[in-house]
């Protein structure tokens, strides 16, 4: 079994029976089956579904069939970050190659699967990608070239436009993995106009097997079977939205970059996010008009201990409001800071609760986040933060059965292995309702205050 040219001899075009014979996996969904048999006859395949389908595994299988079947193959996998690549896709190849026949051919780094016996020239790359660095995709003169994108759908257009450049031999193979995230973009047009370059596939979580048929349920209760959510995360179809990400990295960017002026006339606001989760953390923040302060956070604290630490800030800053998130152990802490302070500051925010504009919005929570981002692309001065960034522009929406903007829950994201946005919870929480403040009397005679329009949160 050790023999290479046996290996590439009987399996060169049977991924299949590389699955069965050489990985010993005993079965595969239909879906993984159909997909590694379009392998052998097409350059090109998108492959879009729901949650829980085994796509990780089936990257990892790919990946490993290439590499023992293709002398000095280049493969090339990425996806939207690091973290998913390392705690993911290259944690999944590794329990594949301890289930090889052909194990001992292989060793793995961080970044790198490749052959022993030649790691210079056959290898695997795991590559986040960026916008910054799209040449790390451009093409090269391989014989044996297999690019895997993993949530196909975030990936920038220009990465794609580059990595064609690899396409231009025969041996190329080029995978697209996601859930259909868009119904723009390049992962979309694999089912539009470049459809006849494109072998593409639909994978609905309801009809494989390992699914979490309970998760479904529960999903289909909260959501609504033909909401956005559904469509997306169950069915694989794309959504009637253009993007189900609410608050987009470029306008997140032009916010860091923003300087705001003239925000010391304006009310200090607080909002204050309370963990709930182990893992999670409580945050506080500050925003005085278009300018945001760095995001205060701990953890591991009861709440009595919580409630001292937000009158602390209070005792400091004398916010004109302090929005604080009631849900849950949050409603505690909503009592207890009521007590040490005017009682008239502060505000208990419940975000599952109805919206203002009960029409356009699910509840109170996506009301607030969606008029954080009209404050946004108005401009905000936003302190720079890695943590604040992945919050604001990790949790997607789309729409329920009455058409009402809907956020992605807290649990839904920690089971596509993000954590809970508590920053950017806190920081929607100071857009909950307009804020007025009295101007000093030395100052001119006419009130300061936020209010709401249909460009959004205005205020210079």
């Amino acid at each position: 079994m050790d023999d290479g040219a046996f290996i590439t001899e009987n399996y060169f075009q049977n991924p299949v029976g590389y699955a069965y014979d050489v990985l010993g996996i005993k079965n595969l969904e239909d879906w993984q089956k159909e997909m590694l048999e379009n392998l052998v006859d097409n350059k090109r395949i998108a492959v879009a579904s729901g949650h829980g389908i085994g796509k990780t595994f089936e990257i990892a299988v790919i990946i490993h069939w290439f590499m023992s079947t293709r002398p000095e193959p280049q493969v090339v996998v990425t996806a939207n970050t690091k973290s998913q690549l390392d705690t993911k896709t290259w944690r999944e190849l590794s329990k594949i190659n301890n289930m090889a026949l052909n194990k001992s051919w292989y060793e793995k780094i961080a970044t790198k699967f490749y052959m022993k016996s030649a790691p210079d020239t056959w290898f695997a790359s795991a590559i986040p990608w960026s916008e910054k660095n799209p040449e790390a995709f451009a093409g090269t003169h391989e014989d044996h070239v297999l690019y895997l994108f993993d949530e196909a759908s975030a990936i920038s257009d220009n990465i794609w436009e580059t990595s064609e450049g690899a396409m231009t031999t025969a041996g190329a193979r080029w995978v697209a993995f996601g859930n259909p995230t868009r119904n723009t973009g390049r992962f979309k047009e694999c089912w539009g106009k470049l459809a006849h370059r494109w072998k593409t596939m639909q994978v609905d979580s309801r009809d494989v097997s390992i699914s979490d048929k309970g998760q479904i349920k529960e999903w289909i209760e909260d959501y609504g079977e033909d909401s956005d959510f559904c469509r997306i995360r169950i069915k694989g179809q794309f959504p009637r939205a253009g993007s189900n990400q609410l608050i987009s990295s470029e306008v997140v960017e032009d916010c860091f970059l923003y300087e705001a002026l003239g925000y010391e006339q304006f009310p200090i606001i607080f909002g204050v996010d309370i963990a709930r989760f182990g893992d999670d953390q409580n945050a506080l923040a500050v925003r005085q008009g278009r300018k945001v302060e760095p995001i205060q956070t701990w953890r591991g604290v009861d709440t009595m201990v919580t409630a001292g630490k937000i009158v602390e800030f209070y005792e400091e800053r004398k916010p004109e409001a302090i929005f604080i998130d009631g849900d849950g152990v949050g409603g505690g802490v909503v009592d207890r800071v009521k007590q040490l302070i005017p009682p008239e500051v502060v505000q208990e925010i419940n975000g599952g609760r109805k919206a203002n504009n009960p029409i356009k919005y699910f509840n109170k929570r996506i009301e607030m986040w969606d008029t954080m981002k009209d404050a946004f692309k108005a401009g905000v001065d936003l302190p720079y933060s890695d943590e604040m960034k992945v919050d604001l522009t990790a949790p997607e929406y789309g729409f329920d059965n009455k058409n009402r903007l809907q956020l992605e829950k807290k649990q839904d994201m920690k089971r596509r292995g993000l954590k809970s946005p508590d920053n950017g919870d806190a920081l929607a929480m100071t857009y909950a309702t307009p804020i007025i403040k009295e101007r000093e009397e030395e100052e001119a005679p006419h009130q300061d205050f936020y209010y709401a329009s249909d460009d959004g949160w205005m205020g210079n």
